[in-house]
């Protein structure tokens, strides 16, 4: 049975569906030596030579690849793309190494939002994960700017229109601070661009602070420095595997328990240590500190 073309090259680890498609669109990816189009559909026939940016790839299925996740602590100042054209830092920069795979974002943050944000091995996970229709619960904690009052917060709950659509928060609650400056931790289940952001502008406040610190039931985890990464076990994995109706992984990669612990420390201080050097290109990483600064 044939299949749309994106479907199977995220199956096979070369990024997420969005990723792909838009790459389709580019004219970057060829089945046969014949550009691409959305509308394409295969059949998975070793055959046939599908190229992404004149690169022969593979579109054996990952099924056979261990699914493994990563929550990333992401800092402020990093972008969330592979490459940048103006050499700046991006969320890839730090990861682990991977053979015969890749790491594929689980959404997205802008570039001044730091805090959790999930990579996987197995694209289909991260397609299911993003879609809106699964509504997922996302947190976040909010720095605002401005006058909050009882109107504005009934608001923000009941629903206000953005430019793409009516939005809301799931859940609205204070979480300290004084005067005009306050936090909040506020969930959504969509991830439209900036929404977050977007939601308080509206009536009339400014966002001087945000950050994810829970995708699901999966929480930014405790300890973990900024620019730091920690591998989640197999339990993590086979909850967001059911969360959007995939079987359970049966493997990990992780290191047995007794030594996970020691790992899993020199895996974080390599990373962090790796990026606050400065690099040939004049790149620096942004540095530790507290949840919220």
């Amino acid at each position: 049975m044939s299949e749309k073309l994106q479907k199977v090259l995220a199956r096979a680890g070369h990024g997420s569906r969005r990723e792909i498609e838009a790459k389709i669109a580019a004219g970057r990816v060829s089945i046969d030596g014949k550009l691409a189009t959305l509308g394409d559909r295969i059949e998975n026939d070793k055959s046939l030579k599908i190229r992404i940016d004149g690169h022969l790839v593979s579109i054996a299925e990952s099924a056979t690849e261990v699914c493994r996740v990563l929550a990333y602590y992401k800092p402020e100042g990093e972008l969330c793309t592979r490459s940048d054209p103006e050499g700046r830092p991006t969320v890839f920069d730090r990861l682990p190494r991977l053979r015969g795979s890749r790491w594929i974002a689980v959404g997205r943050l802008d570039v001044n939002t730091c805090g959790l944000l999930l990579f996987t091995t197995d694209g289909e996970l991260a397609n299911r994960l993003m879609h809106p229709s699964r509504e997922v619960e996302r947190e976040y904690a909010v720095r605002v700017f401005g006058q909050v009052d009882d109107d504005k917060i009934r608001q923000l709950s009941k629903g206000v229109q953005l430019e793409d659509g009516p939005a809301a928060f799931k859940t609205l609650r204070f979480a300290g601070g004084e005067g005009v400056n306050q936090w909040y931790n506020v969930t959504l289940t969509e991830g439209r661009n900036r929404e977050v952001r977007r939601l308080w502008e509206a009536v009339g406040v400014q966002v001087s602070r945000l950050m994810r610190v829970r995708y699901g039931d999966i929480h930014l985890p405790k300890g973990l420095p900024r620019g730091g990464w920690m591998e989640m076990d197999l339990a993590a994995v086979n909850y967001l595997r059911s969360l959007v109706g995939m079987d359970d992984e049966t493997v990990t990669k992780l290191a047995v328990e007794k030594d996970r612990r020691r790992t899993k420390a020199n895996q974080i201080r390599r990373a962090v240590k790796r990026h606050t050097q400065v690099s040939g290109n004049g790149r620096r990483s942004s540095g530790g500190g507290s949840k919220r600064g």
